[in-house]
């Protein structure tokens, strides 16, 4: 016979439905309508007449794609071509011929409801308008021993059911009837399948991506030997027919993680699946679900990765139930898995067919993030300071990707063609973890280095922080420091000194000289007398840190970071655990710490050692003093021709803290002062000595004639 070659998907398919009418014009042949007597008249339409059937099966237009006449259907099935979506299905899930007949019975009424009147007649009932399991055993097999044979067909472990492509409903649901008059109904996804639905089930789309990798992706290091080893195992998986692997990718970088996976995908030319685990564990239909991704990823020959799957580690009932579930499912496949998790897993995600391997995909190195920001930015890149971009910010590659199109946003709003290192620098921020800011208070740096009074050595250590930030790369990565130090790759830096000497200030400076985001945190409201509960607190902290490419500033560290005392009594052994605690977040922690203090003496000596900077801040002498006199008022701001900064200086002992509370309490005696005046307005003696007086009174100060020597009256006017 003549191969008949067919245009596409769906031409094939209706040329298969033609097949299967003349199956059922052919049982209708079989049958003898009764004849109508005079009183059947009344019950006209509710019953399918024998002239109706006739009619639909004499139809030559039925199922055809262009209004063109049928040609006859041959008795044998013919050749489907390389794209038929229905040979798919039936490779997929290895369905015999009846079992696919079965399907293609089901769905003619989802595409002609003419066919619902055929079922009816066929039936002789009018409520059955879909076909009933003894109808398609009929239709489709001859005898009675073919027919019990495909019986077995409609079991629950066949593929029929097992993979949901039909649903079986009862004739009655209030009684559980027999096979033979259960009703069969395909799929809705398995109809959306079949007549070219490119998107996964809708059941499944709050919880999936189905993704077809078209794109190249780089990688550096570790991460593009994993692609080339992963890919090769694939391979040979598909050249031998073996059973697939498992493979868990362990780490933080999500992105990374999942950009491997799909470059081995595009490699393959094979389209990617992402399951969000963490939805599918609070569904309350998980094993529905499970079954749809099974059937979804046969049918698409798809790889399947687990995203998010660290949630299973929870010890709640529901959790560990779900994840039961999930280990069946993945005990039973063959096919190819990847489980994604921040945290180790305990092997056993696969059965005895197939392999299983774990790999750890670290976070990208500095320079592994320089080179990638250079291969996004292309000849943008040029004149800017990637390598100190890189050390500050610890972006993966998505938030890189994301950072460099928000750069590029930013330049296109002022008129310009490229980015600058601003533009990246705030992209950097907007795209880090912003969730810290539930757990302390984001402050914005507004000082300048011309701002802050300090001795000059201490004034020089803020710069080498800033230094040792900007330099890690070069440092930790391109002369081998990393290898030589396991812990402790953050840096940690105490400000101690009283209030107002500039320790909030100064993390201010360094702040802004980095562009990066400062947090502060009151350490004081972070402990708690209940036992357990500052640990929990502070692993919040550092865990939502860990993304945020974030300066932490720890005020009141005295009341966590003092000297861990003897053992007297229960009280003692919990707070020092507390404190043993935050010794090794912190060494832990990669990004940079700022403790403030206002006794440097208080501190352990176990924070002292774990420290790269102590920065201590003394209390302003005269001629300091005078100096933050300067410089705390604004440019804009007009000092009268009578005030005497030297005097302040000398006069008043006070912290500059103390001072910046005084200029602007000023500042709002002055303004007021002008309401009344018709003069410019400008801050005067008078205003000064006022606002000093008050500064001192919220001292607990007393405001004696020697304090304030010619000026006292105007302190008391």
């Amino acid at each position: 016979m003549k191969t008949v070659v067919f245009q596409d998907n769906l031409e094939y398919l209706l040329s298969e439905l033609r097949r299967v009418t003349t199956l059922v014009a052919a049982r209708v042949q079989e049958m003898r309508a009764d004849s109508q007597s005079e009183t059947e008249t009344e019950f006209l339409g509710l019953y399918v007449t024998e002239e109706e059937v006739q009619q639909i099966l004499g139809d030559p237009y039925l199922f055809l794609v262009n209004d063109e006449p049928a040609a006859p259907v041959p008795a044998l099935r013919r050749a489907a071509s390389a794209f038929s979506r229905l040979s798919r299905v039936q490779q997929a899930f290895n369905l015999s011929s009846f079992e696919l007949d079965v399907l293609l019975l089901a769905l003619a009424p989802e595409l002609d409801l003419r066919y619902e009147k055929l079922f009816v007649y066929l039936q002789d009932d009018i409520s059955r308008r879909r076909p009933s399991v003894d109808l398609a055993l009929r239709l489709l097999c001859p005898g009675l021993a073919g027919q019990v044979a495909a019986r077995r067909c409609f079991d629950s472990d066949a593929p029929l059911i097992k993979y949901r492509l039909i649903e079986l409903s009862e004739e009655n649901q209030n009684r559980q009837t027999s096979l033979l008059a259960r009703f069969i109904k395909l799929d809705e996804g398995i109809v959306a399948y079949l007549l070219g639905e490119i998107k996964l089930d809708a059941r499944l789309r709050l919880l999936t991506e189905l993704v077809t990798p078209t794109v190249q992706n780089t990688f550096f290091g570790e991460a593009r030997k994993f692609v080339q080893r992963l890919t090769e195992l694939a391979t040979t998986r598909f050249e031998t027919t073996s059973p697939g692997f498992v493979s868990v990718l362990v780490g933080p970088d999500e992105s990374s993680k999942q950009a491997v996976v799909a470059e081995v995908c595009r490699q393959l030319e094979l389209p990617l699946i992402v399951l969000d685990t963490a939805q599918l564990v609070n569904s309350s239909k998980i094993n529905s679900y499970l079954r749809l991704l099974e059937r979804e990823v046969r049918l698409r020959e798809a790889v399947l990765y687990w995203k998010s799957y660290e949630v299973l580690l929870k010890e709640e009932t529901a959790v560990q139930e779900a994840g039961r579930l999930i280990a069946r499912y993945l005990k039973e496949q063959t096919g190819l898995d990847f489980i994604s998790s921040t945290q180790s897993l305990a092997p056993a995600h696969t059965g005895p067919k197939r392999r299983e391997y774990v790999l750890n995909l670290e976070s990208m190195s500095y320079s592994a993030r320089e080179r990638f920001w250079k291969m996004q930015l292309g000849a943008e890149a040029v004149g800017l300071d990637l390598q100190g971009l890189s050390s500050r910010f610890k972006l993966n590659r998505g938030q890189i990707e994301a950072a460099v199109a928000t750069g590029r946003n930013a330049a296109l709003w002022r008129g310009e063609t490229a980015p600058t290192l601003a533009d990246l620098e705030d992209a950097c921020r907007v795209h880090s973890n912003q969730r810290l800011s539930n757990l302390a208070r984001k402050i914005t740096p507004h000082y300048q280095w011309h701002d802050i009074v300090l001795p000059p050595d201490q004034f020089n250590m803020l710069r080498e922080i800033c230094e040792q930030v900007k330099n890690r790369a070069l440092v930790y990565e391109a002369w081998g420091f990393e290898r030589k130090i396991s812990l402790g790759k953050g840096l940690n830096v105490i400000f101690a000194g009283p209030s107002g000497t500039g320790k909030t200030m100064s993390a201010e400076l360094i702040a802004g000289e980095l562009k990066m985001d400062l947090y502060k945190i009151d350490l004081s409201n972070m402990v708690s007398k209940y036992i357990g509960e500052t640990e929990k607190n502070l692993e919040r902290i550092f865990q939502e840190a860990g993304e945020s490419n974030a300066i932490l500033f720890f005020d009141e560290a005295d009341s966590l970071f003092g000297k861990r005392s003897e053992v007297k009594d229960a009280h003692d052994r919990y707070a020092n655990i507390e404190t043993g605690y935050l010794l090794q977040k912190m060494e832990e922690y990669e990004g940079i710490v700022i403790l403030a203090t206002n006794l440097r003496k208080n501190l352990d000596d176990a924070f002292v050692r774990r420290m790269h900077f102590i920065v201590e801040y003394p209390f302003p002498d005269e001629k300091e003093r005078l100096e933050i006199w300067r410089r705390v008022f604004p440019a804009a701001v007009k000092l009268s021709a009578d005030v005497d900064l030297g005097f302040l200086a000398r006069q008043f002992k006070i912290s500059g803290g103390n001072i910046k509370n005084i200029a602007l309490a000023s500042a709002f005696l002055a303004a007021s002062n002008s309401q009344h005046t018709a003069g410019e307005p400008c801050i005067g003696m008078k205003q000064l000595i006022r606002a000093t007086r008050r500064e001192l009174q919220k001292m607990g100060k007393l405001c004696t004639e020697a304090d304030f020597g010619p000026y006292f009256n105007m302190a008391i006017s």
